[in-house]
């Protein structure tokens, strides 16, 4: 018997980009167009040379926060800046929408992959005119409490990381958050001030600035890192956050965000079958924060959290979130599955700083398989909560 073995780690040695027979080859409705208009198939997964795979999907659905319906469009793309045996899926999101009451929004997601995995390079960019409803800084202000503020918003996010052993990562990064001439109905110009009893950005008919430094900390054993569709591992990143004046904010003042995710598959044959868990911790660290950079649900990163739950509902110093999501092919060949969620959240009150007031949602989804080669689905979600529910449409999984 031996005192020391050594192993592999199992989230880079077995191919888990398969959940079924080798006998049931993948299918997605690439497929299924070829094969109802009798056009040739494609190759086998892993035999193609293609290096670029793209998805579009043109949709009409619910506005995740904002009356009546929008226009959307979703395009994704995933691509590898290296050899496939060991670089990680680069992947490219483009999400314009429109929704006929002057909220439009142009932002592009990017997370990039270099040769070998050596460097990790993420951006987020922006353009929205957001006529968006706030209901304060407390978790008990009722549903119709709240009042409508008008505002232009520019991102710009970048932020490049290097690797320092095989799953970890770090790097720094620069944000920019420009809220343009803030406007409120009701027109009273200290209504926005006097209705949130906060003093940082909430001065009708001005600007808030915010820019500067980022520290970026990545820990990733997911197989090729797919934000589409994660397959089993655990991630967790850290970013700290300073704006200062001298780089331009209207205050200086920091942030901390913590994000975890576990996924834990369940069967290593059949259709798939997978536990998703997904958690973070998003705070200000000291004052002079502007009301719209406070942590508030929905405005994470990639804009997914909450289902269920209208976006920027909830707003505080302190925000505190956890979802978790059981996720199961239908068909063995991976065309159509389905999702199972329940989240929570919860934000810290304005004078206590305490967790309180905590707001469940839950719902489910159909999945279809748009590229087996990028692993993409088309999620068709619906979510609910106390006063509320939404039909949600994306390319991709929600975390």
């Amino acid at each position: 018997m031996p005192r020391l073995v050594f192993a592999q780690n199992i989230y880079r040695s077995i191919d888990t980009s398969r959940f079924t027979d080798d006998t049931i080859p993948q299918k997605d409705l690439i497929d299924v167009y070829r094969s109802v208009f009798k056009e040739k198939p494609r190759p086998p997964l892993g035999d193609e040379k293609k290096r670029f795979y793209f998805s579009f999907l043109p949709e009409g659905s619910s506005v995740v926060q904002g009356p009546g319906k929008a226009l959307i469009t979703s395009t994704t793309g995933a691509f590898y800046l290296g050899e496939k045996s060991n670089t990680s899926i680069s992947t490219i999101t483009f999400t314009p929408y429109f929704n006929f009451t002057g909220r439009y929004g142009i932002p592009i997601h990017s997370n990039l992959w270099l040769k070998n995995d050596d460097w990790n390079i993420q951006g987020d960019t922006r353009f929205l005119v957001y006529p968006v409803t706030t209901w304060g800084l407390t978790g008990n202000t009722p549903e119709n409490d709240g009042f409508v503020l008008n505002y232009k918003y520019v991102r710009f996010y970048q932020s490049v990381l290097k690797r320092v052993n095989d799953d970890f990562y770090a790097g720094i990064g620069y944000y920019l958050d420009y809220y343009i001439d803030l406007d409120i109905n009701p027109t009273n110009p200290n209504a926005f001030q006097q209705y949130t009893g906060y003093k940082y950005g909430t001065l009708a008919d001005h600007n808030s600035f915010s820019s500067g430094p980022t520290l970026n900390l990545l820990y990733d054993t997911r197989k090729d890192n797919n934000m589409f569709n994660p397959l089993p591992g655990f991630y967790a990143s850290l970013v700290y956050r300073y704006s200062s004046v001298p780089l331009g904010s209207d205050n200086n003042w920091q942030s901390l965000y913590l994000d975890m995710r576990k996924y834990v598959q369940l069967s290593y044959s059949g259709p798939k079958n997978i536990l998703a868990f997904w958690t973070y911790y998003w705070t200000s660290l000291t004052p002079g924060t502007p009301y719209l950079d406070l942590p508030s649900i929905g405005m994470d990163p990639y804009q997914r959290s909450g289902r269920g739950i209208e976006q920027s509902r909830y707003r505080g110093q302190r925000l505190f979130y956890f979802e978790a999501e059981y996720r199961r092919d239908i068909t063995d060949d991976g065309l159509l599955g389905f999702v199972v969620f329940t989240n929570i959240n919860s934000t810290s009150e304005i004078n206590t700083n305490r967790f309180i007031y905590w707001h469940p949602a839950g719902g489910a989804g159909l999945r279809i398989k748009f590229n087996k080669k990028s692993n993409t689905n088309i999620a068709l979600d619906y979510g609910f909560s106390k006063n509320y529910g939404a039909l949600l449409i994306n390319l991709g999984e929600a975390f």
